[in-house]
């Protein structure tokens, strides 16, 4: 009998479906400051994949059960001749390869790498079946890759490749739960009073891309003015999302049902289920935030009310309800087309952008030099239009936008980009 040992947790198991619609990949790119040797870097990516177990992956889609058999990696790295602009070009290859779709199920490789000569240094990058692991796995398998392309001692401790479901964070904490599931009627009435996202073609899930970087003056202004409003960078992040959104939004009426604005963010659970950095795997959820963001409503008004929200989230751990609530929308997904059920999505779960925050310094192996220069971009999906991926490194953000191009043209996210870096200017 072909043994299975691993099992996918609620939020992987739903992006299994998610990438029936469309692929549903992340990418990251990580700045390596010496010349690229085509060789040797296919040399270092194979023998991090080998040691490290993640090779020969089988997927039985219908169970949700996996298998990492092993064997010998050969991974095929992609050089890309960047032309007359840089930036240009590896924005062009993050959204080439976050449509670009892996195989359904069976063996398959969930990774694909590519490299970049710009000068006297490269970018890696590498695209990922975002089932498969969150960004902070990915982090340390490009900064152990690196670590052996530099010829430096690599952590051969081996991963451990199956982690815990999220049922195991049910089984912890069942009166957190039985409380959240209080809440379901409340989260439903939000949804209820939340401005939709509009999309020109619903079954469209093509993702554009765009990225910019802060200035370390930028940055630091930011984070001293999180601290200064008592609030986490994170919810700083949630709240220019949700003021960017009143900006672009035709006035509101607020004595009107649907006058809410809403913004979602992607949580790591990695220490909710007790793993360290050596176990390979995805242990996200989410959660979500509406505001009415009235007339006059100050940036640091919505930081801190965003605050009270995501502390009182994190308090009663009510991301298990989020989790709940997937579970519930696959089973009832089983009885819908599929155009029905994205179009479920965007109406009863209205969320107009998104946010994903990782620190790459968090992650980032012992012994592969300093924090890099390091860009990600991360799948909106059917659930928002608009998905930021902030990307902290040393002394440096990065700020990657995938879009739904469906519902916004590449100068509205291109505007939208910098109108989040105008207003974060204006915080120094």
């Amino acid at each position: 009998m072909t043994s299975w040992p691993g099992r996918l947790n609620l939020f992987q198991a739903t992006m299994l479906e998610w990438r029936d619609f469309h692929p549903y990949n992340a990418v990251h790119a990580v700045r390596i400051d010496s010349p690229l040797d085509a060789a040797a870097l296919r040399a270092a990516v194979d023998g991090e994949l080998a040691q490290s177990g993640l090779t020969g992956l089988a997927l039985d889609r219908n169970r949700c059960r996996y298998a990492w058999r092993g064997g010998a990696a050969h991974a095929n790295i992609e050089t890309i001749d960047w032309g007359s602009d840089w930036e240009d070009a590896l924005a062009c290859a993050f959204e080439r390869h976050l449509n670009a779709p892996f195989p359904r199920e069976g063996a398959l490789d969930p990774f694909r790498f590519f490299a970049m000569p710009v000068g006297e240094a490269f970018f890696l990058g590498i695209a990922y079946d975002h089932f498969i692991a969150g960004g902070d796995s990915i982090i340390g398998l490009l900064g152990a890759i690196s670590a052996r392309y530099a010829g430096k001692a690599v952590d051969a401790t081996p991963l451990r490749l199956y982690p815990h479901t999220h049922a195991r964070l049910f089984a912890r904490h069942p009166l957190h739960f039985a409380r959240g599931l209080a809440r379901l009627p409340a989260l439903a009435q939000s949804c209820r009073r939340t401005i939709r996202p509009r999309y020109r073609n619903l079954e469209d899930g093509h993702n554009g891309f765009t990225f910019c970087w802060l200035t370390a003056a930028q940055y630091d202004g930011l984070r001293k003015r999180a601290k200064a409003w008592g609030v986490t960078l994170n919810d700083a992040l949630m709240a220019l999302l949700l003021d960017a959104q009143n900006a672009a939004t035709p006035a509101r009426n607020p004595s009107k049902r649907r006058h809410e604005l809403a913004v979602a963010s992607i949580i790591n659970l990695r220490r909710a289920h007790g793993e360290d950095a050596r176990t390979f795997g995805q242990f996200l959820g989410s959660f979500r935030i509406s505001h009415p963001v009235p007339p006059g409503a100050t940036l640091e008004m919505l930081a801190q009310d965003v605050h009270g929200a995501t502390t009182r989230i994190k308090r009663e751990k009510l991301f298990l309800t989020t989790l709940f609530a997937m579970a519930v929308d696959r089973v009832i997904g089983r009885l819908q087309s599929r155009a029905r059920r994205m179009a479920i999505y965007a109406k009863s779960y209205p969320v107009g952008a998104g946010v994903s925050s990782l620190n790459v310094d968090a992650s980032w192996p012992n012994g592969s030099g300093e924090s890099p220069l390091y860009v990600r971009g991360v799948p909106t999906g059917p659930l928002s239009p608009i998905v930021a991926a902030v990307t902290t490194s040393g002394p440096r953000m990065c700020i990657g936008i995938s879009y739904r191009t469906t519902a916004l043209s590449r100068a509205e996210a291109v505007a939208l980009r910098n109108d989040l870096v105008i207003r974060i200017d204006q915080l120094q």
